[in-house]
Parts: structure tokens; sequence; C-alpha cells
């Protein structure tokens, strides 16, 4: 079968390592459109984090996707949710407790784009997550918020390892509630038990009529592993994690040796 879509990563898959997009990654995806052959992004960001390269790439209209908050939230790039997946008060509650209690960064994301944490000396990480992303950054406790107010996801945040020594316990706690997984070395995230890029990608297959084996993904990390075992082609950066490229049917070369568009143009255009 011929790919009808090709799921995309952002960091480090479409992106380069200066955060970037390549001319040949552009060109490729100009190329396949051109096809019919939609490309949709799916990504732990908001759609306010993923717009600038939507315009970039020239993926406009209510008929064209984007995954985002790493499945939390399917919509339409116009910004016509399609579904959404939300983290209930209490575990948003519970997780806050946690990081405090850990001295671990932790902040929580809504389905606006917004960045909320309890932390008075905000991390770096999550600074920088705020900025990368275009989001708004609030420092509230919950109690601050309405009893009913929902995140698509949380995240701990903060050097590889801190993040080591508590994945384990973030696990044993929460791991049978919530979804947790390692989206890259300096975020540990968890969301909705019914959540992730796979399961996201094959809702909006479903809404498509689109086979899995008419379906590319491309991606670096370990949230981009449930996309690799739906997709019919599952592809693996050359610098992405061994997970990974464990979990890919094929390995192209790195997001700066422009590994992305020799994947397109190897398995979608040929």
């Amino acid at each position: 079968m011929s790919i009808r879509l090709i799921a995309l990563d952002i960091d480090d898959t479409l992106l380069n390592s200066e955060g970037k997009l390549l001319p040949s990654t552009i060109t490729a995806v100009q190329q396949v459109q051109a096809q019919g052959i939609k490309v949709v992004l799916c990504t732990g960001r908001p759609l306010a984090g993923v717009q600038p390269y939507l315009t970039a790439l020239n993926i406009t209209g209510d008929d064209q996707y984007v995954v985002t908050y790493n499945g939390a939230v399917i919509e339409a790039v116009t910004g016509r949710v399609v579904a959404k997946q939300l983290v209930a008060n209490s575990y948003y509650r519970e997780l806050t407790a946690f990081g405090q209690q850990q001295h671990i960064p932790f902040n929580v994301l809504d389905d606006e784009s917004v960045i909320y944490t309890a932390d008075h000396d905000v991390s770096w990480v999550t600074v920088v997550q705020a900025w990368e992303n275009q989001a708004g950054l609030l420092i509230r406790q919950p109690d601050e918020l309405p009893a009913d107010f929902q995140i698509t996801k949380g995240l701990f945040v903060g050097a590889p390892e801190q993040l080591d020594a508590v994945e384990p316990l973030v696990k044993q706690k929460f791991g049978k509630s919530l979804y947790v997984v390692r989206a890259a070395a300096n975020f540990l995230e968890l969301m909705h038990p019914g959540v992730s890029k796979g399961q996201a990608l094959q809702a909006l297959a479903q809404l498509l009529k689109f086979d899995a084996r008419e379906i590319m993904a491309v991606g670096d990390e370990q949230n981009d592993i449930t996309m690799f075992d739906f997709a019919g082609t599952a592809v693996a950066m050359g610098n992405g994690s061994a997970a990974a490229k464990a979990h890919a049917n094929h390995v192209t070369g790195t997001n700066d040796a422009d590994g992305l568009a020799a994947a397109i143009q190897r398995y979608a255009l040929n």
C-alpha cells in the first residue's frame, strides 16, 4: 500500500539539534503534500508551540490535523478539537504534592497551551519549555484554581540524573492509573491512561478511514514508540534512543544530516 499519512515527531526529528527546520525537510514535506499525502505533526507540545512549524511547512486547512500534548488532544490545525482526554483534578493535586515531597520540579499544561507550576523557584527547564511553546507560565497552588481544573499532562522536569532517580518511584505510584513516559532526558510526563501518540494516531486513522499500512511514523524517543507499534512503516532517527530504534522498521540518518528528508524520499515518495 502507498503511504497516505506521515506522522512526524517535532523535537529532534522534524527539527535539527538547533531547533530549526532544515531546507531538505521543508522540500520533502512540500513534495509529499503535493502528492496529497497528509503530514501530521505528533508532539508533546501544545498547539501554540506547533503553529510556527505548521506555518513554515504550509500545513493549513480544517482538513489537516495535529496531535498535541503527546496524544491528549487531536485537533485540526485551525484549532478545531476532534478529541481530547484530560487528567482529573484529583491526580493534578496528587502529582503536585508528590513533586514537592520529592523536591522534583513539576508543572502541568491545560488545554489552552498555558503552563502552571506550584514551584516558586521555577526550574530552568520549565522556563525553556514555556518559551519554546509560546505558552503562558503561571505560578499557582492547586487551591488557587477551580475545583474542576483538569490538565492535559503533568511533567516532572530537571536534570537527567534527577529524573533517572525519581522515575521508578513515579511509575510505582502512578503507573497503574496514568500513562507515564520519559519523553526526553529532561521530561518525565504523565497523562490520561488512554492517551499516547499511538492511540491518537489510531483514532485519527479511523476518522480518515486510513489503514495502518498506509501510515508512516518518524520519531526519536520513547514517547514515539506507540506510534511505531501502530504505523505500517516506522522510522527512527539516527539520533534516536536505543528504545525507539528497537521498535522501528527502519533507521534513517540524524536530524542534522537530512535524515528525515531521506526517510520521506525512500519510504513515502518512492
